[in-house]
């Protein structure tokens, strides 16, 4: 990483000893509801779709621009390690955007139109408030546990994390959610496995228990026939019924993914400790608001957010 210019601690985001006090996995997730909408603007704003259609990629629907946008700091990589990465995608929809995806643009040029796009889009939405002390004390404490994040095991984070630090506090922000948010994701991808859940199997229990709708989840490009196997091997293992809704048992089984992302996800707070967390939480409020408040995101996601 690039060298430290935030205010934050060296060593690669360690604290004091004496800063290091337990946050609870309720803050954990907290954070993570906070900052994921700031990640999230990337694949809604329109400055993001101009910027990439001024490199070439079709703006017709979303993912166009997204697989592009969120592959790139992993290089020129194919589908199937995408596929890999992303994991809840039907490989045949990796495929049809990224095979050629490093033909209209290279990785680096789609990088730098990411953090152009981010420059835009915050100042858009945030106005003067993007220059602000409270914006920038946000930052530097987002990059203090973007920092502190251990990225073994956690592709995406790791290559998020490799990426030079922008200059502006705002930027900053937006690379520190990044990082925080992929590095939880790679551990929710951990703990599907440890639970025995596939790419579609995890889709289907969570619909299972309400996380958003069925054809919410149809975005993710498996057919109907996959779904329906999908849960018939959920239902032959008792976590679903006959009806698609979870049973007792998926849903103590969802409860424990969960629970075991958060656990996964906690380090970096544990390290930046429980006065900063909450600081940065209480700061990053008026900002959650605005992006929220822009309406770009639809009323429904795939994530779950309030909902689990």
């Amino acid at each position: 990483m690039s060298e430290n210019t935030s205010g934050a601690s060296g060593g690669g985001g360690t604290v004091r000893g004496e800063e290091r006090t337990g946050v609870d996995l309720g803050t954990v997730r907290r954070l993570w509801h906070l900052l994921e909408p700031l990640h999230a603007v990337l694949y809604y704003a329109p400055e993001a779709f101009d910027e990439a259609a001024a490199l070439g990629y079709g703006t017709q629907e979303r993912w166009e621009s997204y697989f592009p946008y969120r592959a790139a700091p992993l290089g020129a990589v194919g589908s199937e390690r995408v596929t890999s990465a992303f994991y809840s995608f039907s490989p045949r929809m990796v495929a049809a955007y990224m095979d050629s995806a490093w033909d209209t643009a290279s990785p680096d040029a789609v990088l730098k139109a990411r953090e152009a796009a981010m420059d835009r889009a915050y100042r858009a939405i945030f106005g003067d408030r993007a220059d602000s002390p409270e914006l920038a004390e946000a930052a530097a404490l987002a990059r203090r546990a973007a920092e502190a994040a251990n990225t073994a095991g956690r592709p995406l984070a790791a290559a998020n994390a490799e990426l030079p630090w922008p200059e502006a506090p705002h930027q900053q922000l937006w690379h520190a959610a990044t990082i925080l948010r992929e590095h939880r994701g790679d551990g929710h991808l951990a703990a599907l496995l440890v639970a025995g859940l596939d790419p579609v199997e995890a889709l289907v229990s969570f619909a299972a228990i309400g996380a958003a709708s069925v054809e919410r989840f149809e975005s993710r490009g498996w057919t109907s026939e996959e779904w329906t196997a999908a849960r018939n091997r959920l239902a032959a293992r008792g976590l679903v019924g006959e009806d698609g809704v979870a049973t007792e048992a998926g849903r103590a089984l969802r409860r424990q993914v969960e629970h075991h992302t958060d656990e996964l996800a906690a380090e970096p707070w544990q390290s930046l400790g429980a006065d900063a967390t909450g600081r940065l939480a209480d700061l990053l409020g008026e900002f959650w608001v605005a992006v929220l408040g822009t309406g770009l995101f639809p009323p429904e996601t795939t994530l779950g957010i309030g909902k689990v």
